[in-house]
């Protein structure tokens, strides 16, 4: 994973150039001013203008004023520290004419050793204009540097827009839990991916949130002694957010995931009521494989997230389940030790308590490390006199509501005890996944043969 991206300034930038009704030559000579401007004055009288750093180019096509104001926060974030040139295009396809009005901003970054600047160039395409973004940005890119189209919201498959603005790209990112339609535009993903030209990569932001589900459940097969269990699968359940088939992009790529990798032959599927979905498969020797999605109730999670994976089978003469939930149900843990006597659960589920409980113990080491000097700064006693009884960290006052973002794995293989890991994840955010795209790159085979899959198991439904 490519690392976090961190918060903005809060600084907004400056507006250095404006056109209206402006051609891209006009766009054009204003970008080299700008930069050139800069340069001089970095440099001062007695040096010469510090070459410009820039690793790629990322047009990021906007269709709103959320978007655009979503697709500017982004690029800034990423611009501070990976320099790159940006470029955000609000396509305005419904209105009439066919002018550009543009701007340009810039936001400096200070270091000990230099500084740099960031201009973001926004254009406003109205009319016709659209349908050919590929001829406006092209005399804005950077020869020799890759190009990353980022479409914000839902792209046209199907339309000359989209088929137009991919000619200039390297990679095309969307988000396919963002997506209007997201069926319909899913399955224009999986087609688009077929007939692109061989030099154009995809990537889709909801492949990067389902990697804490990938890596758990490739974990599990991972030591020698389970790699048997992969040929015994039979069955697989995924539980998530929200009714409705577009609300099972995220299961079924998972199961795409899962299929290809292991050479799954789906044979037929069908769905039913409140989002149910069964499917069936075939593996190597005709063994059935069934797979079922089930919609659940999840208030904390948005709609189409996944809540829950199950696997289950046998092999060499052993069962095996495992169980990878978000945010498990919540109930009440057996008070069995001293410590959860401590810790009283009120209500709380297992894997919240877990990780309350370690946060509590890490604070009482503290707290008893340093209990005298801190007694006697809160009361000017001496030490040792009048110290409080051990002290007690309830659980609920160190549970945050942040409870969707953990992760409860449990492993059952033969009549062994059952294992259990508790982890908890990084909050998702829109910067830091678009870097890890970019980052891991755009040419992940493991991604392509899991939208075909589940492009194809999404058209059986």
């Amino acid at each position: 994973m490519a690392p976090a991206v961190s918060s903005s300034s809060g600084h907004e930038p400056t507006v250095v150039w404006h056109g209206s009704s402006t051609s891209m030559g006009d766009v054009l000579d204003a970008l080299k001013a700008v930069r050139g401007k800069f340069a001089r004055e970095e440099a001062g009288d007695d040096e010469h203008p510090h070459p410009r750093s820039c690793v790629m180019t990322l047009v990021a096509v906007a269709s709103d004023d959320a978007e655009e104001r979503r697709a500017q926060r982004t690029c800034r974030l990423i611009a501070a520290e990976h320099p790159a040139q940006l470029i955000v295009v609000r396509d305005e396809v419904e209105l009439r004419g066919s002018n550009i009005e543009a701007w340009i901003s810039t936001e400096t970054q200070k270091s000990s050793s230099c500084s740099t600047q960031c201009e973001l160039v926004t254009l406003h395409v109205r009319g016709a204009a659209g349908d050919h973004l590929a001829a406006l940005v092209d005399p804005l890119l950077v020869s020799g540097l890759p190009t990353f189209l980022w479409w914000v919201g839902t792209p046209p498959f199907g339309k000359v827009e989209i088929t137009d603005a991919v000619r200039i790209a390297d990679a095309l990112v969307v988000d396919s839990a963002r997506f209007d339609s997201p069926y319909r535009s899913f399955i224009g993903l999986s087609e688009l991916f077929q007939n692109r030209h061989h030099k154009l990569g995809v990537a889709d932001f909801q492949w990067s949130r389902l990697r804490p589900w990938r890596e758990n459940v490739a974990q599990f097969f991972t030591p020698p002694e389970r790699r048997p269990f992969l040929g015994g699968i039979s069955e697989v359940g995924v539980e998530y957010a929200g009714d409705g088939r577009g609300n099972r992009i995220a299961a079924a790529l998972l199961t795409g995931w899962l299929s290809s990798a292991l050479g799954w032959k789906l044979k037929k599927a069908a769905a039913g009521g409140g989002g149910v979905v069964s499917a069936h498969y075939t593996a190597e020797g005709w063994r059935p494989v069934e797979v079922a999605f089930k919609s659940v109730p999840r208030a904390q999670l948005e709609a189409g997230e996944i809540a829950a994976v199950r696997i289950g089978g046998a092999a060499g003469g052993a069962t095996f389940h495992l169980s990878v939930q978000r945010d498990p149900e919540r109930g009440r843990g057996e008070s069995g030790t001293a410590f959860q006597s401590l810790h009283p659960t009120s209500g709380e589920d297992d894997a919240g308590l877990e990780l309350a409980q370690r946060k509590a113990e890490r604070h009482r080491d503290v707290l008893n490390g340093s209990r005298e000097a801190l007694h006697h700064t809160a009361t000017g006693d001496a030490p040792g006199e009048s110290i409080p009884k051990h002290p007690v960290v309830l659980t609920r006052e160190r549970r945050r509501q942040d409870s969707a973002m953990v992760l409860l794995t449990l492993i059952e293989i033969g009549g062994g005890e059952a294992l259990r890991h508790v982890q908890r994840l990084d909050p998702y955010d829109e910067a830091s996944l678009l870097v890890d795209l970019l980052w891991s790159g755009t040419r992940d085979a493991v991604f392509v043969r899991s939208l075909a899959a589940a492009a194809e198991l999404m058209r059986a439904v």
